[in-house]
């Protein structure tokens, strides 16, 4: 039997895209990345992985591809106002994808993305009812309900990262105030190392830092850095009572963690389970996982976007 072609897998941030040609056992046989930024024009990102892929010689193999994109519509194609991304309105992604490689083209969001990713490849295997978290420069979720992505009416469901969990809080890039991204999101996790670092007197690594990140609060963290730990905590306790809320939606077995302070470890996870079970309706209580994702050192976005083009899960 022929074995299936390959599948470009390609995930759009707010600061870069990562796209990788996947096969169908989930091996990423090339990884690129490139600065969202630099592409004045959405078709400029097109044309910079297609003559990448070139090089390789990858084009002539591909069955498809997948895009996760911030405010991707499965539906349209489009990525649709996406406050993270510094190309503005509506931008017909999936149609100037497939008119560059004349290639099936599949738009998600990439939250979404990154939960088919764990649930072929990753820590939600065997789950039919899990939520990803996504803590990159926004805060994004992939919700799975019976084995199913949750796209909704206008294929823009997931958005946790625009509900507001602090009245009057900080200014979102979606125009709104105490938006959950704004907090637990890598970027929110630098505002509240500015936002807090005043009211701490000790010595700290982060304080020596010119631009520290959520990366260095996770590392410094686990290494005893004790500011690094208060930051921690004041995300988790935040995401923690978020999630506990979220579990009256969709009654999820497990959330899974990835980037941002999720990489931390179980340290991170441990903390957030906590408070999430202090807020938890009593029905809920000690029945859900906060897991952190089993892709955090590969690219679950990529390797989830290329098995949307494998599985048809999105059909």
């Amino acid at each position: 039997m022929e074995e299936p072609g390959l599948a470009l897998g390609i995930d759009i941030g707010g600061t870069n895209t990562a796209f990788g040609i996947v096969d169908h056992k989930g091996t990423i046989l090339f990884e690129g990345v490139t600065s969202t930024k630099s592409h004045e024009r959405p078709e400029s990102l097109a044309d910079f992985i297609f003559d990448t892929l070139g090089e390789h010689s990858f084009r002539e193999q591909l069955i498809g591809i997948g895009i996760g994109a911030p405010n991707g519509n499965h539906f349209t194609g489009n990525i649709e106002f996406a406050p993270n991304l510094h190309w503005k309105g509506i931008v017909p992604m999936a149609k100037i994808f497939m008119e560059k490689f004349n290639k099936k083209t599949i738009m998600t969001n990439d939250a979404n993305a990154a939960a088919v990713g764990e649930m072929l490849f990753g820590a939600a295997i065997g789950l039919k009812n899990f939520v990803t978290i996504t803590l990159g420069t926004g805060l994004g979720s992939g919700v799975v309900i019976d084995g199913k992505i949750v796209y909704g009416e206008d294929g823009l469901a997931g958005e946790y990262g625009h509900i507001r969990v602090v009245d009057n809080g900080r200014l979102c890039g979606c125009g709104r105030q105490g938006c959950l991204e704004t907090y637990a999101s890598a970027t929110g996790v630098v505002r509240s190392i500015r936002e807090l670092e005043s009211d701490y007197k000790k010595d700290s690594v982060l304080l020596t830092l010119e631009n520290p990140t959520s990366k260095d609060v996770a590392e410094a963290s686990v290494a005893g850095d004790e500011f690094s730990r208060e930051i921690l905590d004041y995300t988790a306790k935040i995401l923690g009572n978020a999630l506990a809320d979220f579990l009256c939606f969709s009654n999820p077995k497990a959330y899974i963690l990835f980037g941002g302070c999720a990489q931390a470890g179980k340290t991170f996870s441990d903390k957030v389970k906590s408070y999430m079970e202090l807020a938890a309706l009593k029905i809920y209580q000690n029945k859900v996982e906060v897991k952190i994702s089993e892709l955090q050192d590969r690219n679950a976005a990529v390797l989830g976007t290329a098995a949307i083009v494998f599985n048809g899960i999105t059909k």
